[in-house]
C-alpha cells in the first residue's frame, strides 16, 4: 500500500461541475457556489481557460476530476500528461483529486471514452499499480469513481464492490461513489443497488456525485440507461442518494453536468436540493444517535 496523505478537509456544502460555458461567468459574478469540480483535460491545451480557472481558483475550493489518467490500460499510464495534470494540480491545489475505474488509452491512442474492464486478479494488479503510479507522482491520495456499466466480462472472478475493497485496501486510495452511476448501473445490469452500497468501503468514500442520463430502448424491447450527463437529476437517483448520505454522512457532493447545460441558477437548485437532503439525514442520525 503506498503510503500518501489523506485528502484535505473539504467544504460541507454541494458543488458543482464547472465547464467552459460557465467559466466567465463565475470569473466575473462570483456565484454563491461553495466549491467547483473541473476535468483538467479542458484546461491543459487553453490557456484563456487556465488563465480563468487560476482566478476562480483564488476564491473557490477545486476539485480535479481527470477523464485522462488511465489506470486501467493495460499498455500502462500516459506519463505525459500525468505530468501535466500534476503541473495543474500543483498551480490551483485541489482539495481532492478523482479519476475513474476505466481505460481510456491504448498504445498512445486516446479513446474518448471510460472502457470497462475484467473484474480479475489480473486487471486488479494493473489497476492497483497504476493507482500508486499515481499518488507518488501527485503526492496525494487519489480518489476512484464507479463506472456507468452496460456490459459484463465472463472472466470476471469478482464483483465491483470487491474490487473496490481490493483496491482501498492495496493503494489506500479513497473512492469517488457516483450515485448516479450505481442507479444507472443497477438497472441496466440487473442488480440491487442498495445491496451494492452496503457493501462498499463506506470509510474510503470520499465524495459524492451525482448527474442525469438518458433512456435509450435496447433490441429486446426494454431500456437501458445512458450516462450522459446532459439531463437534471432524476428521481429515482434522489432517493437512492438520500440511503447513501444516511450511511455515509455529510460527504461533498457534485452536481454533474457535462452538455445541453442550463443557467448556473439551475445548477444551483440541485445543489440545494442535495444539501436539503444531506441536512435531513443528519437530524435522522442526530435522532438515533440520541
Amino acid at each position: 500500500m503506498t503510503s500518501v496523505p489523506s485528502v484535505r478537509p473539504a467544504p460541507s456544502r454541494t458543488g458543482i461541475g464547472l465547464r467552459l460555458a460557465h467559466l466567465a461567468e463565475v470569473v466575473a459574478d462570483r456565484p454563491d457556489i461553495p466549491w467547483f469540480e473541473i476535468h483538467p483535460e479542458n484546461f491543459l491545451s487553453n490557456p484563456h481557460a487556465a488563465e480563468l480557472l487560476d482566478e476562480v481558483a483564488r476564491h473557490y475550493p477545486i476539485s480535479v476530476h481527470t477523464v485522462g489518467v488511465s489506470v486501467g490500460s493495460a499498455t500502462g499510464i500516459d506519463r505525459a500528461h500525468l505530468n501535466r495534470v500534476r503541473a495543474l494540480i500543483a498551480r490551483i491545489d485541489p482539495f481532492l483529486v478523482s479519476g475513474h475505474l476505466a481505460w481510456s488509452t491504448h498504445r498512445g491512442i486516446y479513446l474518448n471514452d471510460l472502457l470497462p474492464l475484467p473484474y480479475d486478479d489480473e486487471s486488479l494488479n494493473i489497476v492497483a499499480a497504476h493507482i500508486n503510479d499515481v499518488q507518488n507522482a501527485l503526492g496525494r491520495q487519489f480518489l476512484i469513481e464507479n463506472p456507468s456499466s452496460y456490459v459484463g466480462f465472463a472472466q470476471s472472478t469478482m464483483s465491483e464492490t470487491a474490487f473496490l475493497n481490493e483496491l482501498v485496501a492495496r493503494t489506500g486510495c479513497a473512492l469517488l461513489c457516483d450515485v448516479s452511476n450505481i442507479y444507472l448501473s443497477a438497472h441496466n445490469m440487473g442488480f440491487d443497488p442498495n445491496r451494492y452500497i452496503a457493501d462498499l468501503p463506506i470509510d474510503a468514500i470520499a465524495e459524492l456525485h451525482l448527474g442525469g442520463f438518458t433512456r435509450e430502448d435496447d433490441d429486446t424491447g426494454g431500456t437501458v440507461l445512458i450516462d450522459t450527463h446532459d439531463t437534471a437529476v432524476s428521481e429515482p437517483a434522489w432517493a437512492l442518494y438520500s440511503r447513501v448520505v444516511r450511511r455515509c454522512g455529510r460527504i461533498p457532493t457534485l452536481i454533474e453536468r457535462d452538455s445541453e447545460l442550463p443557467a448556473l441558477s439551475a445548477l444551483i437548485v440541485e445543489a440545494t436540493r442535495a444539501d436539503s437532503i444531506i441536512a435531513v439525514a443528519a437530524e435522522a442520525c442526530h435522532a438515533v444517535a440520541g
